[in-house]
């Protein structure tokens, strides 16, 4: 395949601005306003959680708050992350067709392959890992996401050049469990750095830059072509900013799980993530009054689980199986590998378990 990108990069931007853009790309996208691109993506501060997870149960909102850390939400799922100034970001958005109408994870195992391979040019054995991160001996150098909306593909990554690990692990809440099924003492060993795998040999941003541009090249056979940031991405980007993305409204939208002696909740672990689910019962238990769906995981369109959450309001306890199934029967999700029976088993765990004791 040949297929011609543009390139741009806007600089050094906060964490809500730059998915804001993201956003815009992609709605431009969708209106064929702009082309096939790939940008490059530089971090002030930020911890962002993924757009399906509770805000303060990933992040550390107090240290965040003490050490002049951002938080915000990406338009991706997936789990939290921190990036700064160490860290490049990039985002490619482009039609289905691109890759032939592959699923996407079948998109996502190309360009993490491609990715991969543009880092060892760099000196360093990095390798995909599925789901959806790029390892160096078994150590995250980089992590992906994406999602289909429509016609349209927004694919996102980082890559670790150099971090503040303190302020990663302050700002993030790790839980034991990714590192305990790894086998490794800490969060700080899940991850590696450029930097400490090459130490004076490290590369400076814009080689990375380059690097991955020769692997997308070299195993995908994109072109691409550097160009500046058009008035209409940047009027969107604003007003996508101004107006929800950049909000602390939109931030907070998850934040705190339902509680009390109504409230039961499910968690589930499949090979495309964790999804937890919480259930309010009315009716004397009987009834569905309130769902939340949160968790570590990717769907397209990220609309879904909302939607799904709506679906199931109302229902009695005993129709909420089916009911999950027909909702995904009904629908044409380019999940990355999350599937209606993950979050079913996620809502009967719910049902079956005893009520989330009250916050304090």
């Amino acid at each position: 395949m040949s297929r011609a990108f543009r390139v741009i990069d806007v600089g050094l931007r906060t964490g809500r601005y730059n998915i804001a853009f993201d956003q815009a790309m992609l709605e431009l996208h969708q209106e064929g306003r702009i082309g096939d691109s790939l940008r490059f993506i530089h971090f002030e501060p930020v911890a962002l959680v993924g757009r399906h997870q509770s805000l303060s149960a990933e992040l550390d909102l107090e240290y965040c708050r003490e050490h002049g850390i951002q938080t915000g939400r990406r338009i991706t799922g997936g789990g939290a992350i921190y990036l700064d100034r160490g860290q490049l970001g990039w985002a490619l958005v482009f039609g289905r067709e691109a890759f032939g109408g592959d699923s996407l994870g079948e998109v996502a195992r190309k360009l993490c392959e491609a990715a991969a391979a543009g880092l060892c040019s760099l000196g360093v054995e990095a390798r995909f890992r599925p789901r959806n991160d790029i390892e160096v001996g078994g150590r995250k150098i980089g992590g992906t996401g994406g999602f289909y909306d429509g016609n349209s593909l927004l694919y996102q990554g980082t890559v670790l050049v150099d971090f503040d690990s303190a302020a990663m692990f302050g700002a993030l809440r790790v839980p034991q469990v990714k590192t305990a099924k790894r086998g490794l003492d800490s969060a700080a060993q899940r991850v590696v750095t450029l930097r400490e795998l090459l130490a004076e040999r490290t590369p400076s941003i814009a080689q990375v830059q380059q690097a991955l541009l020769e692997g997308f090249r070299a195993h995908l056979g994109l072109q691409f072509e550097p160009r500046s940031a058009s008035e209409c991405e940047v009027q969107r980007a604003e007003e996508l900013h101004d107006t929800l993305i950049g909000r602390d409204e939109f931030v907070a939208e998850i934040d705190g799980p339902p509680s009390g002696g109504d409230v039961s909740m499910g968690t589930h672990t499949g090979p495309g993530g964790t999804i937890v689910a919480y259930l309010r019962r009315e009716a004397r238990g009987r009834r569905i009054g309130q769902v939340m769906i949160t968790g570590d995981f990717f769907v397209a369109p990220p609309r879904l689980v909302f939607d799904l959450e709506s679906r199931l309001r109302g229902l009695e306890l005993d129709e909420m199986g089916a009911a999950v199934e027909a909702f995904f029967a009904a629908q044409t999700p380019g999940t990355l590998s999350v599937t209606a029976a993950d979050f079913r088993h996620a809502l009967e765990a719910a049902v079956g378990a005893s009520a989330v004791p009250p916050l304090r």
